[in-house]
């Protein structure tokens, strides 16, 4: 049975359309930005970033579908289809042609959808994006068995008691989440918590990723591209965020002393990474 939903956020508007929950404000005349989570992740994992990039752009923070309030998407061998709901998403908000910002998965969708279709997004900041380490055969059982076990569901149930607890946040979050799990807030890692009890499809996004190696297609994104990675990543390794760069052509910004989930231990740095990129575009 699925959890109750939450509210990402109070300052942003909860809207939808088809299957896709997804938020919106900020200034209405400023540039489009879509903040798109990663693999079982909500659009609450956005609480220390969307607020402040709000302030000067047209804010829409969608939810993949079979993700927090999103319905699943049982069946998509691609993740062409996740990159057409939040496509949707931007039309029916008229924000396109928008910039894009992902996390993990979400910045993996993001290049589908450049190349789906390329007028449509300005420009792609990739944060932890995955695709390549994460297409081999033990990623593959790995992400696999995430997605029938849903591990996190236990932990999310008690995501108030664990974040508020330096010890638990070590052990839900320090193995590969975060490189200084007790250094990160409360909030903020219940902010990360509370997505995996409200997901009802992580495994159809997880096959998607895992069949999608975008090395032999990056060379035809042709919107402009900046990478972000934690230096201390384990999930997704800098290693892949230099070829990423590469192929992309693009600038690589590294996060010291920063893990997989950057958006939540170093909001600052990327904010501040994404203001200088979506204003270059102007």
């Amino acid at each position: 049975m699925a959890t109750e939903s939450k509210r990402a956020f109070d300052d942003l508007e909860e809207r939808r359309v088809g299957r896709v929950r997804y938020y919106a404000g900020g200034s209405s005349g400023g540039t489009p930005l879509v903040l798109v989570h990663g693999l079982g992740g909500w659009a609450g994992n956005w609480r220390a970033v969307a607020p402040a990039l709000a302030a000067g752009y047209r804010v829409l923070v969608p939810e993949l579908p079979g993700h927090g309030g999103s319905e699943p998407l049982r069946g998509a061998r691609t993740l062409d289809p996740f990159a057409d709901a939040v496509l949707d998403v931007l039309e029916h908000e008229e924000a396109l042609p928008a910039a894009w910002l992902g996390h993990s998965l979400g910045a993996l969708v993001g290049v589908h959808a450049a190349l789906r279709r390329p007028g449509m997004v300005r420009g792609l900041v990739l944060a932890a994006a995955p695709g390549i380490t994460s297409s081999t055969r033990v990623a593959e059982l790995t992400l696999t068995a995430l997605g029938i076990l849903r591990p996190g569901r236990l932990v999310g149930r008690h995501s108030s008691r664990v974040s508020r607890s330096p010890q638990f946040r070590r052990v839900a979050l320090g193995s590969w989440a975060v490189a200084d799990p007790v250094g990160l807030t409360p909030e903020l890692a219940q902010a990360f918590l509370d997505g995996p009890p409200q997901n009802r499809d992580t495994l159809t996004a997880g096959r998607a990723l895992v069949a999608s190696d975008p090395r032999q297609r990056l060379d035809r994104v042709a919107c402009p591209c900046v990478c972000l990675w934690g230096t201390s990543d384990t999930w997704v390794p800098l290693a892949d965020g230099m070829e990423y760069a590469r192929r992309l052509r693009a600038p690589l910004r590294a996060i010291a002393d920063c893990g997989h989930l950057l958006i939540g231990e170093r909001p600052d740095a990327v904010v501040s990474a994404v203001r200088d990129f979506v204003d270059s575009l102007d």
